[in-house]
């Protein structure tokens, strides 16, 4: 039978693999793509990893200027030939206070940030100037407008926006002629307005998006599935040497030590390897490859231990 310790090291190394494809796919708008911030730079896991004019951003109800303690309320939007929806991301370094409306929510790494709870758009937010002159605020606001078909792919379209509002008494906001507040976008207007496409193109388009998404998921579910079952024979080798094979075989220490010693140093690299793919938001695959050469590193480790703990039979004493 299993030691209470090995059954512990067992469930332990199955968690982390389990971990690994969770990881891979993880939910809602990021608050940072590796060193860069999403706010600023975009994310290169939506389009072809660059801006798009293809989507308009815009913002409305912004003023020239802002008045200390006021609030204004701001509407998002995002246009796109065939993508109505999409989520956003919009932070003012925390000069003043954002509050989130119906669809929106502060971001978790960045509290004085704001991005969408769900798929929509029109998102109405509200910023609240500073209680004080703190000088020209500025902003970042990215959008994103999605093809609906739950992947990162190139059928998403994103732009960013970057604008400022003046400090107090610095611009006329005369609201006689309208010209108090603004609306700001950035991207081509022309590309709103594509001719009709091909039905069949468009079948065909769906059919290749439908098995890119079996392709990727289909490669997930299995090489996940694949590892479990390798995870589970070690499992199953380790019951039956102990039933009916009496337990590893013996080793001495000094061949034991030098031995654990490198497959610890091993195991400690593989880790961190893993533990920065995770932290740089690696794909799954590179992901799932350093869990599994981390586990079977830690189970070379554990092995060592249990030979070098074994009893020595007459066989090993010759």
């Amino acid at each position: 039978m299993l030691s209470r310790n090995s059954r512990l090291l067992v469930f332990g190394l199955m968690a982390l693999l389990m971990i690994a494809p969770a990881l891979a796919m993880p939910g809602g708008p990021p608050w940072k793509n590796g060193e860069n911030l999403v706010v600023e730079t975009g994310c290169s896991c939506h389009g072809d990893g660059a801006p798009s004019n293809s989507v308009v951003v815009s913002i409305s109800g912004v003023p020239r200027s802002y008045t200390v303690d006021q609030s204004y309320d701001f509407t998002i939007s995002l246009q796109h030939a065939s993508n109505p929806d999409g989520g956003y991301m919009i932070w003012d370094y925390n000069k003043g206070t954002l509050t989130p409306g119906e669809g929106s929510r502060t971001v978790a790494d960045e509290p004085g940030a704001l991005s969408q709870s769900a798929v929509g758009n029109d998102w109405i937010i509200t910023w609240t100037a500073p209680s004080s002159d703190v000088g020209i605020i500025p902003f970042q606001l990215v959008g994103n407008a999605v093809n609906g078909n739950g992947n990162f792919d190139a059928g998403d379209a994103w732009n960013i926006i970057s604008f400022s509002i003046s400090p107090p008494d610095t611009t006329t906001n005369d609201d006689a002629d309208g010209l108090a507040l603004r609306t700001i976008s950035v991207g081509d207007y022309d590309a709103l307005f594509v001719a009709v496409e091909d039905p069949e193109g468009v079948e065909a388009e769906r059919q290749q998006d439908l098995a890119e998404m079996f392709f990727d998921e289909g490669n997930l579910f299995y090489f996940a599935t694949l590892s479990i079952l390798i995870v589970a024979a070690v499992i199953q080798g380790e019951f039956y040497e102990r039933k009916f094979g009496g337990g590893p075989e013996y080793l001495d220490k000094s061949l034991a030590i030098p031995q654990g010693v490198r497959r610890s140093a091993v195991a400690a690299l593989l880790l961190v390897m893993f533990a920065w793919a995770v932290d740089g938001g690696q794909s799954w695959e590179v992901m799932l490859s350093l869990g599994m050469l981390s586990l079977w590193a830690l189970y070379g480790v554990y092995r060592t231990i249990a030979q070098a703990r074994a009893s020595p039979q007459t066989k090993d004493l010759v």
